[in-house]
């Protein structure tokens, strides 16, 4: 006879649960045999393997007394130093005091979320906007309002009055998850405008942002509004998402806020990561590096993209964003297309994707889908899109 285990009382956060279908549906795709657009890892053909395994050979034998020991909640001042000078170098000034490393950007949410928010406060977010963030926000109970947008991204001039009560509004603006949409130079300053108009904060949410293609994206919102914006980075993009290192830059007072609830969190990120990560960027690396990556992810997107435009069927309430960086397509279909209800005759198919509901924080919007391309050989992708179109195209 089975006996039913006693279980705790959990606390309200502990109590909210995430999609099990989506959860369930996204473990399927895993397997070996399925094409997955759904997963946004970055491709290991472009890890620095032999240059790391270098730099944490020096690491360890010139620190590793240090490299292996507890250290400071802000970060190793190496590491410190060499984001302040990668951010400088490309526009947006910063200053080592103005750096605080974390364990990962997902982290930085976490502490954000936690540093401004109160149940029922209210924070503005771009709908879609990157699942991670709405996940992250969301144990804090806060009442999401969106951000205006149209078919270029978030549009500030539908920034209202009654906004400006709101703890802070999260953007990315750059190659963003999931549309791959980017803000334009026009609308970030604009966006800036409207936030000292309504003594509004921002969040900058910046991981793909040295993932273009062709062309790099416009100045960043800090550069242009240093004394109302928390910039979120990352090194999971450029370097590795194993090392789990993510930066906040901002004002220091506040950044010494998120530094003591990082305290009760994990007291420090991981001091080997870090040092070698600091070595990887002033001996030049990671610099070097970045060219192959972005090769690499600017063929697989166009080669998604020539797919798409290939396979899809031709109906008016099908498209989809054409990328110019970063890691994902967003496709629209038409509205009667449930893209959730359609992934199990997907998976059927061999091929999987993130249903579009899943990064709605208002609404219930199920008529898109995001395809993520990095990691998928193109003759996976070819027959991923070819299956994918064949499943919409029996429900038009």
């Amino acid at each position: 006879m089975n006996e039913t285990l006693p279980r705790p009382r959990l606390s309200t956060i502990g109590s909210m649960r995430t999609d099990a279908l989506l959860k369930k549906l996204l473990s399927l795709s895993a397997h070996e045999d399925i094409t997955s657009f759904a997963v946004g890892l970055p491709n290991p053909d472009g890890f620095p393997i032999e240059e790391t395994a270098e730099a944490a050979q020096y690491v360890l034998k010139t620190m590793g007394r240090r490299a292996l020991q507890y250290s400071a909640t802000e970060g190793e001042p190496e590491l410190r130093e060499a984001i302040a000078a990668y951010e400088t170098s490309r526009g947006t000034p910063t200053r080592p005091e103005e750096v605080l490393i974390v364990t990962g950007s997902q982290q930085a949410l976490d502490l954000t979320a936690r540093a401004f928010v109160d149940p029922g406060d209210k924070i503005l977010v771009e709908n879609p906007t990157y699942l991670g963030a709405v996940s992250a926000f969301s144990l804090s109970r806060p009442r999401f309002e969106f951000l205006p947008a149209d078919a270029e991204g978030l549009d500030p001039e539908g920034i209202t009055e009654d906004m400006k009560d709101a703890k802070f509004a999260y953007v990315m603006p750059a190659f963003s998850n999931p549309t791959g949409l980017t803000i334009s130079l026009e609308r970030r300053k604009r966006l800036v405008e409207r936030a000292r108009e309504l003594d509004l904060w921002i969040i900058e949410d910046d991981p793909y942002g040295e993932l273009w293609y062709e062309k790099r994206p416009p100045q960043t919102i800090r550069s242009l509004a240093p004394e109302r914006t928390l910039r979120l980075g990352t090194l999971s993009k450029i370097l590795s998402p194993g090392m789990r290192l993510g930066y906040v830059t901002g004002d220091p007072e506040l950044l010494d806020v998120l530094a003591e609830l990082k305290l009760s969190a994990d007291m420090h990120s991981p001091v080997l990561t870090q040092l070698i990560a600091a070595r990887l960027l002033t001996t030049g690396v990671i610099e070097k590096n970045l060219p192959a990556v972005r090769k690499i992810y600017r063929d697989r997107g166009t080669f998604m993209l020539a797919c798409l435009e290939k396979y899809m069927p031709r109906d008016a309430g099908i498209s989809w964003t054409r990328v110019e960086g970063g890691m994902f397509i967003w496709v629209t279909l038409p509205e009667h297309i449930d893209a959730m209800k359609l992934m199990p005759e997907a998976i059927a198919a061999k091929v999987s994707y993130v249903p579009g509901a899943a990064c709605f924080a208002l609404g219930d919007k199920k008529n898109h889908m995001r395809l993520s391309f990095v990691t998928v050989p193109e003759e996976r992708i070819d027959a991923g899109v070819r299956a994918l179109a064949g499943v919409i195209a029996r429900h038009l």
